[in-house]
């Protein structure tokens, strides 16, 4: 046992120093945004309750739940019989109360439930915290990861849709990623659905539409065709199909389509509403109303938004959309609520992909104060004090070693300052000061020293 090194869990992983600078520039930034719309930041235990969990995410999620053992002794609740049966889901049943939550979403559904008395509705929160699943590890896909969620419960108003979308706008403007805003309406594609008579067959139709860029028109109606759709389902289908232009252009030839449907008609509205807003409000990023775009749709009731990074090829980096029973499963009437969620670890990956942090965001040390002896010691002591009062990130070398050693802990970490006083320092009353990046070296004051470093 002595000498095997120790390992950490499938599917989770560890954060070192340059990549919890970088993890937290993306969170700041997110948190710093939020906060600028009104948006408060809660926390819920990383443990719910399995009578929260369970049943919230169909029977593939309750599977990827990891139970916690109950404390204590575990077996008392459990027959020998049930022992001897090793009936898995029903003895995990009795060994386990808690869980851990699976997503960001039904712990705040049940936290509005629980606190609804002292919540000032419309409630907007942001919530940043990990999540567990039990999950096949694969690339890209971990067992521990974080969500970013913020949410408006509680309003109808399409303003919020807006906000959101301005907000999504803001973030990728200051991280410095070019991005593409697509919305889409659940209501139009029901519209659609009812309007060719083809209720149950909408995830069809929006997987093939989805396709036209890289098999063609032909293809896509062979598809629709393969999918069980009828010659006139397909032929009402066209106009939707090839749809081109501006945004106002698309949702006229919709409007067209969808004038015998109550539901389409609204959806088509919705839409209208929160694009013609978004004119007014200085976007930096494009808004594509996109048709193919049908995320979670037995969750979401209205809009639908996803955004795309433009210059690297990389999934979905945000999401969300409208929804209107937030709280029932908790027994309360449904609040309807909308809301987006940042996806960090791609996000993450494309500002590496395009060398997009800031410096400033990344260095850690600025100054090092070299050790040469125990008098020099306590001559920089005051002076290491006074750097850190200006904001300056110092250290002073804790130990007296070699001179090299001390340089090559200095290059390590990337500290572009280095301080060196000895005897004839110490008579001037000064420091020597090393620009470790030129080389170059002067002898300066405390405050000079202050003034170059900043």
């Amino acid at each position: 046992m002595g000498n095997q090194k120790p390992s950490i869990p499938k599917g989770t992983r560890d954060f070192g120093p340059e990549e919890m600078a970088k993890r937290n520039y993306i969170f700041n930034t997110i948190k710093e945004v939020y906060a600028l719309y009104g948006f408060q930041q809660i926390e819920t235990p990383a443990m719910e309750t399995l009578k929260t969990l369970m049943g919230k995410y169909g029977e593939e999620g309750d599977k990827l739940l990891f139970k916690v053992l109950n404390s204590g002794d575990y077996l008392s609740k459990v027959s020998d019989e049930e022992l001897a049966e090793r009936n898995c889901l029903r003895l995990a049943s009795c060994l386990c109360e808690k869980g851990l939550r699976y997503d960001l979403t039904v712990p705040f559904a049940r936290y509005v439930v629980m606190h609804r008395d002292e919540l000032q509705l419309p409630f907007k929160r942001y919530q940043i915290q990990p999540v567990w699943r039990a999950d096949r590890p694969q690339k890209g896909r971990y067992r521990e990861f974080y969500q970013c969620d913020a949410d408006v419960v509680g309003s109808d108003s399409l303003l919020n849709e807006v906000e959101l979308m301005q907000i999504i706008d803001t973030v990728f403007q200051r991280l410095g990623i070019r991005v593409q805003i697509k919305i889409n309406n659940r209501k139009i594609l029901t519209g659609i659905a009812e309007v060719i008579g083809e209720a149950d067959k909408i995830v069809d139709i929006t997987v093939a539409i989805d396709k036209l860029d890289k098999i063609g028109l032909d293809n896509v109606n062979e598809e629709l065709r393969n999918n069980g759709l009828s010659e006139e389902a397909i032929e009402k289908l066209q106009p939707i199909i090839s749809l081109s232009g501006t945004n106002d252009e698309k949702l006229n030839v919709i409007a067209d389509v969808l004038q015998s449907s109550e539901v389409g008609v609204k959806g088509v509205e919705e839409t209208r509403f929160i694009l013609d807003c978004l004119k007014t409000c200085d976007l930096k990023n494009e808004m594509q109303l996109d048709l193919t775009l049908a995320r979670g749709l037995n969750y979401y009731t209205g809009a639908i938004f996803e955004v795309k990074a433009l210059d690297t090829p990389m999934g979905s980096i945000t999401g969300g959309g409208r929804y209107d029973n937030l709280t029932g499963i908790f027994g309360m009437p449904g609040l309807s609520g909308v809301g987006i969620s940042f996806g960090a670890d791609r996000i993450y990956d494309v500002l590496n992909t395009l060398d997009l942090y800031p410096k400033e965001a990344v260095t850690t040390t600025e100054l090092l104060f070299i050790n040469f002896g125990e008098c020099e010691t306590a001559y920089c002591l005051p002076l290491v004090t006074k750097a850190r009062q200006a904001g300056i990130r110092t250290e002073m070398y804790p130990d007296k070693a070699k001179m090299k050693k001390q340089m090559s802990y200095a290059n390590a970490k990337g500290i572009a300052f280095v301080a060196l006083v000895g005897e004839n320092e110490m008579a001037a009353g000064k420091l020597t000061l090393k620009n470790m990046k030129t080389g170059e070296q002067k002898l300066v004051s405390i405050d000079e020293l202050i003034r170059e470093v900043k």
